[in-house]
């Protein structure tokens, strides 16, 4: 059985970290920082990258689909508060600057903050000869939003009884790329750039898929619902980010039946012998945004989201705990 932490990745060492640093930020736990502009608005901050994704990247020579990740994995934290992206900026290091490749990379960036509906601004390219190999490069990124005070959605209004609405995901989006590829590559011997019967696709595309970005939609539901709660599926899983927004007097209790987890997270876990729990606690395993609703206007909520074009399922409830979560 292999495990994300024999792959390369401590989660433990991560939350050790948050632990510690909680004492210098205000904002660490929940999906984006909180600053207030005045007593009516907050400004909301989100930082991120893209991980070994990048290494998919360079072994398939593609560059442009992982700027839209970066853009999706900052502007969905941003929107899981209510607010709405104002503007972007990128930072890219790199072994030597290349233009045409760097231009491939902002082309990607440009493309997803249009789809986010915000601003680039600009960003910073570092050339740090001595740091990367030929060819190979880092990337982050950094969004600002704005939501209204009275608006700010971080799950205090959430009781038993209440329903949670799953958005599917469209792949891996960018977590758990240390652990999939070394199952593909290491593990299964694939090779990124050639066809897999078992997988039905070139690893590599299926693993370049981007990362999806819910902006759009999860700004037109709450304007027309009442959403008490929203959890971005990234890093950690279901487990780790729903029980960002459960509060401790509830908890939460997903149904694994109500959906059906793509095939790429089965073959991964079967060529891995990889766990459940740590399947879970790694992977979106196919949902990438969570809502909570009260159960009067789930119908009407999926059907919304239906017309939206979204892929969405009712997965689960809202029970009495201690702010946990359960998956059945």
């Amino acid at each position: 059985m292999i495990t994300y932490k024999q792959a390369g990745v401590d989660v433990g060492a991560g939350n050790e970290v948050v632990r510690r640093i909680k004492k210098f930020a205000k904002g660490i736990g929940f999906f984006g920082g909180l600053y207030p502009i005045n007593k009516k608005n907050f400004l909301v901050g989100a930082a991120d990258g893209v991980g070994t994704k990048l290494k998919i990247a360079f072994a398939l020579n593609r560059h442009t689909t992982v700027g839209i990740d970066l853009v999706a994995m900052n502007v969905n934290d941003i929107v899981a508060c209510g607010a709405t992206p104002l503007f972007f900026l990128d930072y890219i290091a790199c072994q030597k600057v290349q233009p045409r490749l760097i231009e491939k990379i902002i082309k990607g960036i440009a493309i997803g903050c249009k789809q986010a509906g915000c601003k680039l601004l600009g960003g910073e390219t570092a050339e740090l000869s001595d740091m990367y190999h030929v060819g190979e490069y880092d990337l982050a990124g950094f969004c600002v939003g704005q939501v209204e005070k009275k608006k700010l959605i971080r799950g205090a209004k959430i009781k038993a009884g209440d329903r949670i609405i799953g958005l599917a995901s469209s792949g891996l989006h960018s977590n758990g790329y240390t652990l999939a590829r070394k199952i593909l590559f290491d593990h299964a011997k694939l090779n990124p750039k050639e066809y897999s019967d078992d997988l039905e696709a070139k690893p590599g595309e299926i693993l370049l898929t981007p990362t999806k970005i819910y902006v759009s939609t999860i700004l037109k539901l709450i304007r027309r619902f009442e959403v008490k709660g929203i959890a971005h599926i990234t890093g950690g899983g279901i487990p780790e980010n729903l029980s960002r927004i459960i509060p401790r007097r509830a908890q939460a209790v997903i149904d694994l039946s109500s959906w059906s987890v793509p095939h790429i997270f089965k073959f991964i876990q079967r060529k891995g012998k990889v766990s459940q729990d740590e399947m879970f606690k790694t992977f979106n395993m196919g949902v990438g945004m969570i809502v909570v609703v009260e159960e009067r206007v789930v119908d009407r909520v999926l059907a919304f989201l239906k017309k939206q074009g979204e892929k969405a399922f009712l997965m689960g409830e809202i029970g009495r705990g201690k702010g946990e979560v359960i998956i059945i």
